[in-house]
């Protein structure tokens, strides 16, 4: 095994400084879908010392079209996505350190998890998450990367505090509606290529080649054949709440109460509870029971009918009313069946 690396470390601008640097990096993933399972593989054969893998959700049929490191088993199951991945990965390198959250990111979650890593890889769905992200990196001075990928289009770019704008910058310029997997669909040659220049652009950072970082933003489409390449320096506000003089970094801002709000491309109620009022998976079994309503049971959540929508209650008390897209009657069911 002391070869493992030997074509990596024949790699010049890597060699084996490079490599020792990356045997000691932590490595922060938010996601672990289609570009978190790519990314985390690819860290992990080359070496990381440790991830931190960060997801709410569990693996159905419809993911392992393009999520790599999930099998029909999983899905069955409705293993969590961040459990399913360590356990393949560790399988493909046993002395991989990996934290698993399975939980919805928000500010204080993603400042906790933050702590003494070296990178940010993005392989989340949503803009609310990339605000977190990117508030946490310019706070603590960690660079992230940027990737988004749906149709046939890949998007990527490197966020470094200090030296570019920030993500908070470019909203003007990015769409207000974004398209998504579930609404769009999505190829897998177009995650694959998305994956492989986000984790191009982490080895560059953690072996200490940061010189050769990408500058500006790539846009490419697999299916037509296209490619732009933008330049983000004139971007940048003077009076960014994020990357400005006076950062109050927003996004880090805890939510108080019941939160409840429907996912991003999906027809799917999440309801988030105040941390005074959190259902456990055995009182949820007990509402199953008094409404007659089959139900499954893991370590890890409760999935049960309510009026003819499956809901799922995971072990946190969060909860996922899936087909459903009226906040308001999810607030209701929610207070209904719940308390």
């Amino acid at each position: 095994m002391e070869k493992r690396y030997s074509r990596q470390t024949l790699f010049t601008p890597i060699g084996d400084e490079g490599q020792r640097q990356l045997t000691e990096s932590t490595v922060l993933i938010i996601g672990c879908g289609a570009l978190g399972t790519a990314t985390s593989e690819t860290l992990v054969r080359a070496g990381v010392k440790k991830l931190i893998i960060a997801d709410r959700d569990y693996v159905e049929p419809s993911n392992l079209q393009r999520q790599q490191l999930f099998t029909e088993q999983d899905a069955i199951d409705g293993m969590p996505k961040v459990i399913a991945a360590k356990r393949r990965l560790t399988k493909i390198r046993s002395d991989i350190e990996i934290e698993t959250v399975l939980d919805h990111i928000d500010g204080p979650l993603i400042e906790r998890l933050s702590k003494d890593v070296h990178l940010i890889l993005d392989a989340t769905d949503n803009f609310e998450t990339r605000l977190a992200i990117n508030d946490i990196a310019w706070k603590r001075e960690i660079p992230w990367v940027y990737g988004a990928c749906v149709g046939s289009l890949s998007t990527v770019f490197s966020f470094i505090p200090g030296e570019t704008p920030c993500f908070r910058c470019l909203l003007p310029a990015l769409p207000a509606v974004n398209e998504t997997c579930d609404t769009a669909g999505i190829i897998a040659p177009a995650v694959q290529i998305t994956a492989a220049h986000q984790s191009a652009e982490a080895l560059k950072w953690l072996s200490g080649n940061r010189g050769a970082m990408r500058t500006k933003m790539l846009t490419y489409d697999c299916w037509h054949n296209t490619s732009v390449e933008a330049g983000m320096t004139r971007l940048k506000r003077d009076l960014c709440e994020t990357c400005g003089p006076n950062p109050s970094f927003p996004a880090l801002q805890k939510e108080t109460g019941t939160s409840f709000g429907v996912l991003c491309g999906r027809k799917t109620v999440q309801v988030i509870p105040d941390k005074d009022r959190l259902l456990t998976l055995d009182e949820v079994e007990a509402v199953a029971k008094r409404l007659n309503q089959p139900y499954k049971k893991t370590p890890y959540f409760v999935e049960m009918k309510v009026n003819d929508y499956r809901c799922v209650i995971f072990a946190n008390g969060r909860l996922l009313i899936h087909g459903l897209k009226d906040i308001q009657q999810g607030r209701k069911m929610y207070h209904q069946f719940f308390g």
